[in-house]
């Protein structure tokens, strides 16, 4: 029976465990430039509904690495523009793939699309969530400072956007806590932090989340499809930049997070990117590893 990745839920505690030790492993055999073909003659359908860098080549060279083939499809390219159901759409790449990355707007696209596929379908982003890159994030937290169980960890700016959600969701399979830095109508929904429970706390104060927190995260502060409200997101989120003032309050230790791209001098200054602490660019390269571990959990189960 298949099994999708749509959510952070779709996977248990040890499974995530598997998950990065695998993703370890597989970067290490790319650094000693071994050839690894346990997906030889498999093939990624990847189905872009929003624009991408990172995900599209990261899901394109881990398939590449594991000997694995790849298409892309996106909306504009698709019959999709002429008025094809995702239903549809679905249906007939499950005949041609082996799993299935679809990146797209609702969480309800996301979930049709996945109960019409035959075959396991990678949520690459979608408004309730981002979980491939919340598994990247977190690897990279573990690669840099030992386990993520009982880390402190400061999400500061729009935490009600996918990223933010994403986060919440993740502390209830990795034990660390969250600190959410963010005005009024920019946090997640009472339902989500109440399963998250005492390891999620929300404030205001920017400084009071960065106080001592061992990672800190930001993300753009409008996402794709909020560009309407760009000038009143900037007013509003103005005092939750990550800068090097904000950042000095966190542990001397701290490493920074932006899954990118990031809009230098808007949520994050040009000195915290491309500073000492910054574990950007890792994080990014890191998203090929765990979704080279992803694809093979999925498709060879």
């Amino acid at each position: 029976m298949k099994r999708d990745f749509l959510t952070l839920a779709d996977r248990t505690e040890a499974e995530y465990r598997a998950l990065f030790d695998r993703a370890h492993a597989l970067k290490a055999s790319r650094k000693r430039k071994e050839v690894v073909t346990t997906l030889a003659g498999r093939h990624l359908v990847l189905v872009f509904e929003k624009s991408s860098t990172r995900t599209h080549l990261s899901f394109e060279a881990a398939m590449y690495q594991l000997g694995g083939t790849v298409s892309t499809i996106t909306s504009s390219s698709s019959q999709i523009a002429r008025g094809e159901t995702i239903e549809d759409t679905a249906r007939v790449i499950s005949g041609y793939a082996d799993c299935i990355m679809f990146r797209t707007f609702g969480d309800d696209r996301l979930e049709a699309f996945a109960k019409a596929s035959q075959v396991p379908v990678i949520n690459g982003l979608s408004e309730g969530g981002h979980p491939v890159q919340i598994l990247a994030d977190l690897f990279t937290v573990e690669e840099r400072l030992g386990s993520v169980k009982g880390k402190t960890i400061a999400f500061v700016g729009d935490c009600a956007s996918n990223m933010g959600r994403s986060f919440v969701e993740a502390t209830r399979f990795f034990g660390f806590n969250l600190r959410l830095g963010c005005p009024e109508g920019y946090r997640p929904s009472a339902e989500l932090l109440a399963q998250a429970g005492a390891r999620v706390h929300v404030t205001a104060d920017a400084t009071e989340a960065v106080r001592g927190a061992d990672v800190v995260v930001t993300d753009v502060w409008t996402s794709m499809g909020q560009e309407a409200e760009s000038a009143k997101r900037m007013k509003e989120l103005h005092d939750y930049q990550l800068n090097e003032t904000l950042l000095a309050k966190a542990n001397p230790k701290a490493i920074v997070l932006h899954c990118l791209p990031a809009h230098r001098g808007e949520e994050i200054t040009d000195g915290v990117v491309d500073g000492a602490q910054s574990a950007v660019w890792d994080e990014a390269e890191n998203r090929m590893h765990v979704q080279k571990a992803l694809l093979e959990q999925l498709i060879l189960g």
